[in-house]
């Protein structure tokens, strides 16, 4: 390691209250690890409150959500399935599940690395009960496949609630008691909620928007496999976090947790390289290999990052406000510093701006929860209007946003938020129109229509 945690830990707290003071964030944990499993370091810092209504101060021991980090999880349970040889890797999900009418056979693999091709965005109240996640797997039927299975990746909550579903039925275990048995138990976690009812013992973040309270606390419990409501502290996730560092001691084989890390496919290009292992993004930063996932529910955001090579691993867990300077100014270059490594240069809109094609990108391209209106005007810009759709609508109006070409296909948002540009990617060619345009996760072009012939959006 180039600097240890002790020589960090002084301007930890100052720089975390002030940067989160800055940008409007309502209560913050960020927490690093260093050195194995046995003698690691630990240095923590909180700032804000878990609630404005009450006042409540944010700990080091506060638990916030830490939404689609949750995937992570999944795919160790999905992996110590495969360890035990009651799964492999390249069966389809539907020789577990004979019910599961999704358009075409995925494996999981395909499921665990974002790869089958169906629509992913699926959110629906089936209750409260144990079969909440069984309920929701049953109205898979009807998605629309948006590519082949194993095509294009495209990020897919609904495929990690079909590996939730695996898991329940090979364990014979609603997938909240399958965690609690096979990852929280052994890990030695104590302060970790599955749910409201478990979160409200604790000290707990309540998500926010424009600095209220947001009026849920989590998603549906539908969800739970893709991210819905597991809570804990930075603590306890990081020790999740050292457990896949020592190769999955404790929960894992180590071959399988080396696995998981492995690149599986390249992400399109997304301003940035990357590509996606089992349950993992899988990022290359000068002289090293970052792995982790990010996470968000309603009105909170998390971010995890490991550095396997130098046994070094960061957490940020936050209730409100922009996130993202935080990760920027504050976790990227603490953890470079502890590894000894950096993270590549954040994109920016090329000056001058590079000229395109606005035939090949304009159109309307949608998926189950957004579509974006993607157009030119008479000054040669491109723009795109957001709009949500289906459940997310009542979450949004429309918004609009100018796009700068920044490569090849991929565009920028000329107007950075946090000091980032965001960056999509049009993909696929129909007569020298894009087929889609990718923002992480695939919007088709309107009015494509998948073999269900349901015609998405």
């Amino acid at each position: 390691m180039s600097a240890t945690l002790p020589d960090l830990l002084p301007d930890l707290r100052a720089d975390l209250h002030a940067l989160a003071g800055e940008h409007g964030v309502t209560g913050a944990v960020l927490a690093f690890t260093a050195g194995s499993t046995g003698d690691a370091e630990v240095a923590a810092a909180a700032t804000g409150v878990l609630n404005t209504r009450t006042g409540q101060p944010v700990t080091t021991g506060s638990l916030f959500q830490i939404g689609s980090i949750t995937k992570a999880w999944t795919a160790s349970l999905v992996l110590q399935l495969v360890g035990e040889g009651r799964l492999d890797l390249d069966q389809t999900a539907q020789s577990v599940l004979p019910g599961l009418a999704l358009p075409e056979p995925v494996t999981i693999r395909q499921l665990l690395a974002h790869t089958g091709g169906f629509e992913g965005d699926v959110f629906a109240d089936t209750g409260r009960g144990d079969d909440a996640v069984e309920k929701l797997v049953a109205l898979l039927g009807d998605v629309p496949q948006l590519s082949p299975p194993g095509a294009i990746w495209s990020y897919n909550n609904a495929g990690y609630v079909v590996l939730g579903r695996v898991v329940e039925v090979l364990r014979g275990l609603p997938f909240n008691a399958a965690l609690r048995a096979h990852l929280i138990g052994p890990l030695g976690l104590t302060h970790t909620a599955t749910s409201a009812d478990e979160a409200i013992l604790y000290g707990t973040a309540v998500g926010h928007a424009a600095g209220e309270p947001v009026s849920t606390w989590s998603l549906m419990r539908s969800n739970d496999p893709a991210g819905a409501s597991l809570a804990m502290t930075a603590g306890d996730l990081l020790t999740f976090a050292r457990a896949h560092l020592a190769d999955g001691a404790r929960v894992l084989p180590a071959k399988l947790a080396r696995t998981m890390r492995e690149p599986q496919v390249a992400l399109p290009d997304l301003g940035r390289p990357s590509s996606w292992g089992l349950g993992w993004e899988v990022q290359e930063w000068a002289g090293g290999t970052v792995v982790g996932h990010d996470g968000s529910t309603p009105g909170q955001a998390a971010t995890l990052k490991l550095v396997p090579e130098a046994g070094v691993a960061a957490v940020l867990l936050t209730n409100g406000g922009d996130p993202d300077p935080l990760v920027a100014e504050l976790l990227t270059p603490v953890l470079g510093r502890l590894a000894g490594i950096s993270a590549p240069p954040p994109v920016k809109p090329p000056v001058p701006p590079l000229p395109f094609d606005v035939g090949r990108y304009a159109g309307r391209y949608v998926s189950e929860v957004t579509a974006w209106e993607v157009a030119g005007d008479a000054e040669g810009r491109l723009w795109v209007t957001v709009t949500p759709l289906g459940a997310m609508a009542e979450h949004g109006a429309p918004q609009t946003f100018e796009l700068a070409r920044l490569r090849g296909d991929t565009f920028v948002f000329a107007q950075g938020r946090g000091g980032t540009h965001a960056a999509v990617a049009f993909v696929g060619d129909d007569d020298g129109r894009a087929r889609y345009l990718h923002t992480g996760r695939l919007n088709v072009r309107d009015p494509l229509r998948g073999p269900s012939g349901r015609t998405v959006g």
